[in-house]
């Protein structure tokens, strides 16, 4: 499942992100990259040692945390640091899937779901978009500042050169409490109805009996 949070950062916690990076020190990106990624990686990420990269990770997973479309699409039980990632003209990321498995300070994160926080403006860099290949072909997402686009770890995908100005994003990686995306997908649906039923009408019989098979479902399909 590929979809968008519009809006995880508000303007001024945005705004002083951007602030700080302008700033900050970034390393060639090429030192995280997986061994068959490197050939095709080019773009920087902000240094571990830069003063403010603490604070900006801490910033974005507490976004994350009090997104409900992101807890309850993704389930997440582990969310790998962010990075961030820059893209002067003359950069890109080519075709690639990004690693199964991820070293973190508690162990090995298994990458279940991937997402790339948009921080620059879109008119303010040329290229640059994210592009994804579906079963249904390539689609391209280059989203307002702020935004993010989640989509599975498993997909094929790249950053297009840009050619112009200069792209800033934040991507991290999740492991999920379901491992199986077409599960996540039957819960997010189950969810968002008994949501639905309950702003409209309350607790009713009808909300009792989805919320009893969601919660049957967690338990059948949750790893802990």
């Amino acid at each position: 499942m590929i979809f968008v949070i519009h809006d995880l950062l508000s303007p001024e916690v945005l705004a002083t992100i951007n602030q700080d990076l302008a700033a900050a020190e970034f390393v060639d990106g090429q030192l995280t990259a997986g061994w068959h990624a490197k050939s095709v990686k080019q773009n920087q990420q902000l240094s571990p040692q830069a003063p403010s990269a603490t604070g900006i990770q801490s910033t974005i997973e507490i976004a994350l945390r009090h997104n409900r479309l992101f807890q309850t699409a993704v389930r997440p039980q582990q969310v790998r640091p962010v990075l961030i990632n820059r893209y002067d003209a003359g950069m890109s990321y080519g075709v690639h899937t990004d690693n199964a498995l991820m070293q973190t300070a508690s162990g090995l994160l298994r990458s279940d779901v991937s997402m790339t926080l948009f921080l620059s403006p879109p008119e303010t860099y040329v290229g640059g978009e994210l592009a994804i290949e579906t079963s249904s072909g390539e689609t391209c997402f280059k989203l307002a500042a702020g935004s993010a686009i989640v989509y599975p770890s498993s997909t094929l995908h790249a950053v297009r050169k840009v050619t112009e100005g200069v792209r800033l994003a934040a991507v991290t990686w999740i492991q999920s409490l379901v491992r199986d995306p077409a599960h996540r997908e039957i819960l997010f649906e189950l969810d968002t109805v008994r949501q639905s039923i309950f702003e409209r009408q309350g607790k009713t019989t009808e909300f009792d009996l989805i919320s009893k098979s969601l919660s049957n479902l967690l338990r059948e399909w949750v790893e802990l």
